[in-house]
């Protein structure tokens, strides 16, 4: 199982399919808007209803292309349906995620988004009002 971002990145790099996906503005405005926390909690709660069960419903078709930016990660990651895990991550299929592994998936996943994001300092933000 890859265990880190960083060590699947160069992998990553050399798949034409997974090389090609970019966070667009909407998808950035949406990281700063929000903030990486709430970020990682979307992010763990897609990976636990879409992709932790052993037989997720519509596995191989349940990730968007687009809509969220951790759409845009997973499929960027390896990381959309248990066959890429299984491929990219060494995660068999036919059985439920571990605790483990779906902090794993998590991290890769904002591990990308924050490459892609880069600064979002320049993006304005609503403030606060409650």
């Amino acid at each position: 199982m890859t265990t880190t971002y960083q060590e699947l990145k160069l992998r990553l790099a050399r798949s034409a399919f997974r090389s090609r996906f970019r966070l667009g503005p909407a998808d950035r405005a949406l990281i700063a808007e929000k903030g990486w926390s709430v970020i990682r909690a979307h992010a763990r709660r897609i990976i636990e209803t879409r992709l932790a069960p052993a037989s997720p419903a519509n596995d191989g078709k349940q990730t968007p292309m687009r809509g969220h930016p951790v759409f845009v990660a997973q499929h960027a990651t390896g990381c959309c349906c248990r066959g890429c895990l299984r491929k990219w991550h060494g995660i068999p299929q036919g059985r439920a995620l571990t605790e483990e592994e779906i902090d794993v998936v998590v991290a890769v996943l904002l591990g990308w988004m924050s490459d892609q994001a880069g600064d979002l300092t320049d993006i304005p933000r609503t403030p606060e009002l409650f």
